[in-house]
């Protein structure tokens, strides 16, 4: 059974962000009085239950087994300065074409504590955060980001894309900048006091302990919003106030984390932007990938084909952007229209966690299978499945029975899987249809 979301919690929330809109861009001294027990609790319900254990081996279950006594322990200890943040456990995860990015698991218990921390900060900086970030915050999500970016670039006729890639950024935030940054904002010491505790708390790869110089390890609780923290201050806040006034013609950005677009209408704005931006970032410890940003010419193509002699192209660029390549082509009507698809390369991983699947789960009965393949497939369209994107979901789906028939025919047995005999078995075990969850029409005939 879950526990209650008490109303006194949501009455605090909702004081400390009424207390952040009539004070902006004003230090706030006194939010950590806010954190009581019922706070406590209230976190450890937002705090998932299933992930990975930290370096001590207690999971969520052992956590609730004396719940009451470890929430009201970690409130005494962090009140009173005698927490101390444990080591990060640092594991690796694949990140396509053969790399892997970090991800650091904290114990369980400071995933709890860092949840109530979160939840102050949150109510405090949902108040500064600026309309163009959408990642890792309340109420947004990749598809918003996504739905501003076709917009903005439908309204704009198209224009020149700006793809920032930020080298590292997990790793290189400057640890000492971004407490000074959210400094501007929150003074209060038991609140600065335990942030600056997980910044330098360490990380635990393969039994030793090590403390990065800089960098905030991915995969905290608290990770994604100082990074929003960071990032409001070095680009937004920037971009908003500096560099938009500026521009000689219209101009956006869209950010998801560090995921950031700027689209321009004008080249000369997208060329003074770019020129400027590696100083900025070099103010703040980070840096542009220099194989990965570029500047793509992404306007409008022309409505007719132009002429031998008139000479020039008719295939504007493409780019990528959360999972999408985002590309221009011809609607039902004949229109020129931005459409997205899914990226190659996340494709292929996807097809390939199918595969890992299927071959290690090769001896589970059938309907087991076939259970958790549904689930996948459901799963990829509920993230792929937009507008103008049913092409690569139907081929998705296609080489996701492809893989699973092989699998099943390497089980072993007189029989073979033959493609005959598995579209009869399949009439019994059906993959689910690739459906547009996301899809315009589907948006507009809701009620």
């Amino acid at each position: 059974m879950g526990l209650p979301r008490p109303k006194t919690v949501s009455t605090k929330l909702e004081r400390i962000a009424e207390l952040a809109r009539q004070m902006p861009e004003k230090q706030l001294t006194s939010l950590s009085h806010h954190i009581d027990l019922e706070w406590m609790r209230e976190a450890y319900r937002r705090t998932r239950k299933d992930g990975a254990v930290g370096i001590d081996g207690q999971s969520a279950e052992e956590f609730g087994e004396d719940l009451e006594g470890n929430l009201q322990r970690l409130l005494d200890m962090a009140k009173s300065g005698r927490y101390r943040a444990p080591a990060v456990r640092r594991v690796y995860i694949p990140k396509g074409k053969g790399k892997t990015r970090p991800l650091g698991i904290p114990t369980f218990g400071d995933k709890v504590l860092q949840r109530a921390i979160v939840m102050v900060l949150e109510a405090v900086y949902e108040q500064d955060f600026l309309e163009c970030s959408y990642g890792f915050r309340p109420g947004r999500s990749a598809h918003q980001a996504l739905e501003a970016i076709w917009k903005g670039t439908m309204e704009m006729g198209g224009g020149w894309v700006l793809e920032l890639d930020i080298e590292s950024f997990y790793d290189e935030i400057d640890k000492k900048q971004l407490q000074g940054i959210v400094g501007q904002r929150v003074i209060d010491g038991v609140v600065k006091r335990l942030i600056g505790k997980w910044l330098n708390a360490g990380v635990m790869e393969e039994g030793q302990w090590r403390r990065p110089g800089k960098g905030t390890p991915q995969g905290g609780v608290i990770s994604p919003l100082l990074a929003n923290i960071y990032l409001h201050e070095v680009l937004d806040l920037w971009y908003s106030r500096e560099v938009k006034p500026r521009m000689r013609g219209r101009a956006f950005m869209v950010r998801f984390a560090d995921d950031v677009v700027m689209i321009f209408e004008r080249r000369e704005d997208a060329d003074r932007v770019l020129n400027v931006l590696p100083k900025r970032l070099g103010r703040y410890g980070l840096r542009l990938h220099p194989d990965k940003t570029r500047l793509v010419d992404f306007r409008r193509p022309p409505r007719k084909k132009p002429t031998p002699r008139q000479g020039g192209s008719n295939k504007p660029g493409s780019y990528d952007f959360l999972g999408f390549t985002h590309h221009w082509g011809r609607s039902r009507r004949g229109k020129w229209v931005v459409k997205r698809r899914t990226m190659k390369g996340r494709f292929t991983r996807a097809l390939s966690e199918i595969a890992r699947w299927c071959r290690k789960a090769r001896h589970l009965p059938v309907r087991i299978q076939h259970q958790m393949l549904s689930r996948k497939l459901r799963g990829h369209y509920a993230y792929y499945g937009i507008t103008g994107n049913s092409q690569m979901l139907g081929h998705f789906r296609h080489y996701a029975r492809g893989i699973w028939r092989k699998w099943l025919d390497r089980r072993g047995g007189k029989r073979r899987m033959t493609w005959e005999r598995f579209n009869l078995f399949a009439q019994r075990y059906p993959l689910p249809t690739a459906v547009a969850v996301h899809s315009i029409c589907r948006q507009s005939a809701s009620p």
